[in-house]
């Protein structure tokens, strides 16, 4: 959007809050805070109890329902899940009616006479497994709480101006972690300082019968706690090496960027195999959502290794630093995805960064990942009608797309191709530099400041572009828009080879591959036949135009014979290896529903996987991007 635009919609926004205001009856909050009490206790059952105590004044109400959530980057509020919605006022129940046009909007009228309107609403935890906040967080033993799902709020007051006074009951002997100040427990019930509803929302609470808290900065201000809750007390047995390397991890956030936005900070951890997976970061604590078994299986530490230190960045980039255009007033008025390759590209970039140097992967993880991710992009036939920039503005419904036809529909690949583009704006500052400046130094320029109490400080792209300028004086503008609107950039082999080292492709297996392969059973051979299939040979994804797709294979079927061999995934491995030194076509039997064909690919290249080797006479700028900086 043009700077025309955007004071188009910001005028529009400030008449639409102005009407809001107008209609809204709502007693002063900060004088007054709007009282909210969660009963958790059937969290195990699946079903969360809420009643909240607003203050009021007679006359036409219009509450809202949290729609767009931070850092979810679409509407996605999950209104779906509201149950057992009652108003009273001086003890009788109210009519109430919702926009039917806006499914997140109220309307009520409040009877002469009152002053407090109460509220009741249940949420239904029975969610599906995937997804944000919105997803599965209960467990028998745990449970996440996100605000988001259980608070109505007045229209026409911006969420920083509203004041709630949060309070809870846990089930008995759960323990808790929040980023929420001032909590004081009795029992099995808690109440915390009264905050605006923008922290409320901020703050998730952690709980659980099996509960470790870690303290990661021993000695030193601000605190970092680390509050995990497993399914099991044996989840919760995490190396000794591993915590060193996620101390560690705060010593190199305080190196990169020097300064911090928070008064304290709360990784939120949750050991489960019955919950939702991912990653939502809040600007004093992160939730980070992760397999059972991520601090005490190999295999899952390496895969689990790099979403805390991605969350955790984004306490600067994404929280400190925002985007202007996803800065809302409040829950219900949209926020703009463009800039989400600097939100989340730079975080994921700054992320695996840090993940090498805090020594959660080492070096040959990283650049094994590294590969990994270069050959994706360099081999995504979608890249040829889809921009980068457009995957940003489309996030709002790229985040819901499938893995099916990912490689040419593309997904939200402003995280990983995003990645790629920083560390080539990294490798390009150290080489107009001559390595005497780096992306840190634009870190501590643009993400640094005086730290404290969190804050927000919005940002364009010509901010971003005038920052990295005055790290060292470039046509970075350009640079940007070269590899954000482009079709089919060389970004990624670009970026590798800027950096001292080529993608090289070979039959000897990718370790971080090998790794995704593991952790989510599935075998990938997207850069051979075209293919991406689960345990059982049903076809996750087949690549535009790979051999495997113009042999008529898609997504959704299912093989069930190699070469008149049952289905394995060795099997599949071994008949392409085979192809190589053969003219034969590899035959695969294959299910599409009720019908059953037999299928000839013909590819004899063999199994390719990527790796990165060094070029000579070219400066390693990878290995010191990966070197710890603090000590």
């Amino acid at each position: 959007m043009g700077w025309t635009g955007r004071f188009l919609a910001t005028t529009i926004l400030a008449t639409s809050l102005a009407a809001f205001a107008a209609a809204a009856q709502i007693a002063t909050p900060t004088a007054n805070p709007i009282k909210i009490f969660v009963d958790t206790t059937r969290a195990p059952q699946k079903i969360l109890h809420a009643h909240l105590q607003m203050p009021v004044q007679p006359g036409p109400l219009t509450l809202f329902y949290p729609e767009w959530i931070p850092g979810e980057h679409m509407p996605d509020g999950p209104i779906i899940n509201v149950a057992g919605l009652i108003f009273t006022a001086n003890g009788k129940q109210l009519p109430w009616h919702r926009d039917l046009s806006d499914a997140f909007t109220f309307y009520l009228t409040i009877p002469d006479g009152t002053k407090t309107l109460d509220v009741d609403l249940d949420f239904l935890l029975s969610a599906p497994a995937e997804g944000f906040s919105a997803g599965a967080s209960a467990t028998a033993y745990l449970n996440v709480l996100s605000w988001n799902q259980l608070v109505l709020y007045p229209a026409g007051i911006a969420a920083k101006d509203l004041t709630f006074a949060p309070s809870l009951r846990l089930p008995s002997g759960w323990k808790f972690g929040t980023a929420l100040p001032g909590a004081k427990q009795s029992g099995d019930n808690v109440e915390f300082a009264p905050v605006s509803l923008e922290t409320l929302i901020d703050s998730p609470v952690i709980a659980g019968r099996y509960f470790r808290a870690i303290d990661l900065s021993p000695g030193q201000q601000p605190t970092h706690e680390m509050d995990i809750a497993a399914d099991s007390a044996a989840d919760l047995a995490m190396p000794p090496e591993m915590e060193a390397h996620f101390r560690q991890l705060v010593a190199e956030t305080g190196a990169l960027f020097g300064a911090r936005h928070y008064r304290d900070y709360h990784y939120l951890v949750t050991l489960s195999d019955q919950v939702a997976h991912f990653g939502l970061e809040h600007h004093e604590s992160s939730d980070d959502r992760t397999d059972e078994h991520s601090l005490t299986d190999d295999a899952s530490r390496i895969y689990f290794a790099d979403l805390i230190p991605h969350e955790f960045v984004h306490s600067w980039n994404g929280k400190y630093r925002r985007p202007q255009d996803l800065l809302s007033p409040d829950y219900h008025h949209p926020m703009k995805d463009d800039l989400l390759w600097v939100y989340e590209g730079l975080t994921e970039y700054l992320g695996e960064v840090l993940t090498g140097r805090s020594g959660l992967r080492t070096d040959e993880q990283s650049r094994e990942e590294l590969a990994r991710l270069a050959a994706t992009y360099e081999n995504r036939p979608g890249r040829a009608w889809r921009s980068l920039q457009d995957t940003a503005d489309s996030g709002t419904f790229l985040y819901n797309a499938g893995g099916d036809w990912g490689n040419y529909r593309r997904g939200v690949d402003f995280y990983y191709e995003g990645e790629l583009l920083w560390l080539d704006v990294d490798t390009m500052i150290r080489k107009l530099s001559a390595n005497k400046k780096s992306l840190d130094d634009f870190c501590r320029a643009f993400e640094g400041g005086s730290g404290g109490q969190p804050e927000v400080k919005p940002y364009t792209f010509e901010d971003v572009a005038a920052a990295l300028n005055s790290v060292t004086p470039y046509d970075w503008a350009g640079f940007l828009r070269a590899r954000l609107d482009s079709f089919a950039p060389q970004t990624p082999q670009e970026s590798i080879q800027q950096s001292g080292w080529k993608i090289v492709y070979n039959d000897t297996p990718n370790t971080m591959l090998e790794n995704l392969e593991t952790n989510h059973k599935y075998t990938s051979l997207s850069l051979s036949i075209g293919l991406v299939l689960q345990a059982d040979g049903t076809v996750v994804d087949a690549v535009y135009n790979g051999p495997a797709y113009k042999a008529g294979i898609g997504p959704g079927m299912k093989v069930t014979a190699v070469n008149s061999e049952q289905y394995s995934a060795d099997a599949i491995r071994n008949a392409v290896k085979a192809a190589e030194s053969s003219s034969d076509p590899i035959s695969l039997i294959v299910s599409n529903g009720p019908e059953i064909h037999t299928y000839s690919i013909d590819y004899h290249g063999g199994l390719r996987y990527p790796h990165i080797e060094r070029i000579n006479g070219q400066p390693d700028y990878l290995s010191d991007i990966l070197r710890a900086k603090a000590h």
